[in-house]
């Protein structure tokens, strides 16, 4: 029997994570592609560029320490398997 409720749950943390990432790192490369204009704080915009990226990795290292179960268990204290 299909559990509807998680399956819906999974969905939308899906397609949010996904929105994120994609915005986070559009913004990043946004922010390096200004960062070489002229009149403007090019070291801010580096920054803030870096800062776009990290979230991605961190976004995508939660994801995979979510799918493993070995690093679930190790990380987070508990396991995926019922």
């Amino acid at each position: 029997m299909i559990d509807w409720t998680a399956f819906l749950i999974v969905a939308i943390v899906t397609w949010v994570a996904a929105l994120l990432i994609v915005a986070a790192y559009s913004l990043g490369v946004r922010l390096l592609a200004v960062a070489k204009d002229e009149d403007t704080s090019a070291g801010l915009n580096k920054a803030g560029a870096y800062a776009c990226f990290t979230v991605c990795g961190l976004i995508v290292a939660f994801g995979v320490i979510l799918i493993v179960p070995q690093l679930s268990e190790a990380i987070l204290g508990f396991s995926s398997s019922h």
